[in-house]
């Protein structure tokens, strides 16, 4: 009889989990695993006894680091009991093999039930009526509060939790606006919800709920000009980032009577315990709980648990952040261009305007006699990095694409052109199409078209995800590559790489485009004042 597996627990989770992690796969023959549950180890301590387990199992509190990764010795699953992975070094997991699962669902009722609470809190005056009574007062005039039956909600993001409050709100007989245009009209028909554009919903919602991401170093979603483009009087809740929301400004619109109230269990930085917004008379604050229920601490225990057995019986996990399933064989021959599937859907997102319809993924050259589940992972995972947290492998993608309405159409083709392999991503929106086409040149992903333009866009730099692109479309006229560096270098701003392109057909004929590495993001005002360039014609900002 093999040795048995042993896991490590190293943060306080619940019972359920740890109770599912002893019962092991139920694979006949196989022994119950051995699990510890040592908590509260110091970063010394985790690394000394690392060496001894097959896989380990942690909520926020640990910090599985580079150090704790490469003393392991016989490591092969790591588990986190919750979504955010930024406590785990996923890169120096990935480098040694290790597969990294979480939990990314667990949690959805919860959050979605304390938006919910945050709406009744709000509407009704919960949290003032409740401090008023206790502080001896009798005050039923004061606190007139509002129906929801028949209002307004709209709702800014329709992921899982997303989804699942429109769900609740259309239970209490409200009107559900939605904006997200990263799901396609199905996801929306199915939920009973109206999509509408991001300023029609400011201006018809009776409330504003918040269940997005935003892209790292962007201005807050919501802020003075958001503030004074939504119906007077409305309510704010936000149970999803602090970031969203200008705090200031929120402030500025509450004083003013602009915006009612606003329901918070989230804020810029936290503890919020010295935030202005956890005093306001109008605002009802939680402290982060959005996560915060025992159904939900024991959905992710097992949730993770049973991840971790898949992983530790050599089977598929469906959560897995970081390593694709691929036979070593098929791995040799497309592996290179998992990076290069990676960044064309990166790209292809940030290029793109209008809501999401389809998408289709067309392989050329050698790699079409493969296997190219795989790259197609690579491929829709790209796709959502800039907008959002879900990750996305070859056992989830399908039910990714389908969670978005998403149609995807796949093409092989043995004719790659001038190149040996050639990937391209086509996203079609509301608004047109919008394809990025990648390549490998000296063993190195590179960008060779975009929209129809022709480029050679080197990507050695653009491994981790954090180099500044930007992509200007231009008339095709001598001085333009000149205005546009001489405004770059008034504003400080250091070009690294360029790159121009012109297309080929002569329905475009005087056309042309500019891409720049640079060497930071540009606020949206430096954007304006690029495009205001005459013959600039339109100016996009990437992070590949």
């Amino acid at each position: 009889m093999p040795d048995p597996l042993r896991i490590l627990v190293a943060d306080a989770v619940a019972a359920e989990g740890v109770e599912r992690l002893r019962r092991g796969s139920g694979r006949p023959g196989a022994p119950a695993p051995i699990v510890d549950v040592r908590t509260g180890l110091s970063e010394d301590e985790l690394a000394a006894v690392i060496p001894d387990y097959d896989a380990l199992l942690v909520r926020s509190a640990t910090t599985v680091s580079r150090r704790v990764i490469e003393a392991a010795g016989r490591l092969r699953a790591i588990g986190r009991a919750g979504v955010g992975v930024d406590n785990i070094d996923v890169d120096a997991a990935t480098d040694r093999g290790i597969v990294v699962v979480n939990a990314p669902t667990g949690n959805t009722v919860s959050a979605a039930e304390l938006t919910i609470a945050h709406f009744l809190a709000l509407s009704r005056h919960i949290a003032a009526a409740d401090a008023s009574l206790r502080g001896g007062a009798w005050e039923r005039s004061a606190y007139l509060g509002v129906e929801l039956r028949g209002k307004t909600a709209g709702v800014v993001g329709l992921g899982q939790v997303g989804g699942a409050v429109a769900h609740r709100l259309l239970g209490l007989e409200m009107t559900v606006l939605a904006y997200d245009p990263f799901v396609a009209d199905e996801r929306a028909r199915l939920l009973g919800v109206e999509l509408v554009s991001f300023d029609e919903l400011l201006a018809r919602s009776d409330f504003v709920t918040l269940h997005t991401n935003l892209t790292p170093g962007a201005p807050p979603l919501l802020g003075r000009d958001e503030f004074a483009a939504m119906r007077p009087g409305a309510r704010l809740i936000n149970c999803a980032r602090g970031a969203l929301v200008d705090e200031a400004a929120l402030i500025e619109a509450l004083d003013s009577g602009r915006i009612a109230g606003a329901g918070l269990d989230v804020f810029s930085a936290e503890p919020a315990t010295g935030n202005p917004l956890a005093r306001h008379p109008r605002v009802v604050v939680t402290p982060h709980l959005g996560a915060s229920t025992q159904e939900a601490q024991e959905r992710v225990a097992i949730d993770v648990a049973a991840e971790v057995l898949q992983v530790l019986d050599g089977r598929p996990a469906s959560t897995a952040v970081n390593a694709p399933f691929v036979d070593p064989e098929t791995l040799e021959a497309i592996g290179p261009y998992l990076t290069v599937a990676n960044t064309a859907g990166r790209l292809v997102t940030q290029i793109a305007e209008g809501r999401w319809q389809s998408l289709r993924i067309e392989y050329r050259g050698e790699i079409a006699d493969h296997d190219v589940s795989a790259l197609k992972a690579a491929a829709v995972a790209g796709l959502l990095a800039p907008i959002s947290e879900e990750h996305v492998n070859l056992v989830s993608v399908n039910k990714v694409l389908h969670a978005r309405g998403l149609h995807l159409v796949e093409e092989k083709s043995d004719d790659a052109g001038l190149y040996a392999n050639l990937i391209t991503v086509r996203l079609r929106t509301d608004a047109g199409e919008s394809y990025v086409s990648g390549a490998l040149a000296h063993g190195e992903p590179h960008i060779v078209e975009i929209d129809g333009f022709r480029v050679d866009v080197a990507g050695d730099a653009y491994h981790d995800g954090h180099t500044h692109v930007l992509i200007l479309h231009n008339e095709d006229r001598p001085g333009r590559v000149g205005a546009v560096g001489t405004a770059l270098g008034e504003i400080g701003v250091n070009i690294s790489a360029m790159e121009v392109g012109r297309q080929d057909t002569a329905a475009d004929a005087g056309s042309a485009i500019m891409v720049l590495t640079v060497d930071r993001q540009l606020t949206p005002a430096e954007i304006d004042a690029l495009a205001a360039i005459p013959g600039i014609d339109d100016v996009r900002q990437a992070e590949i």
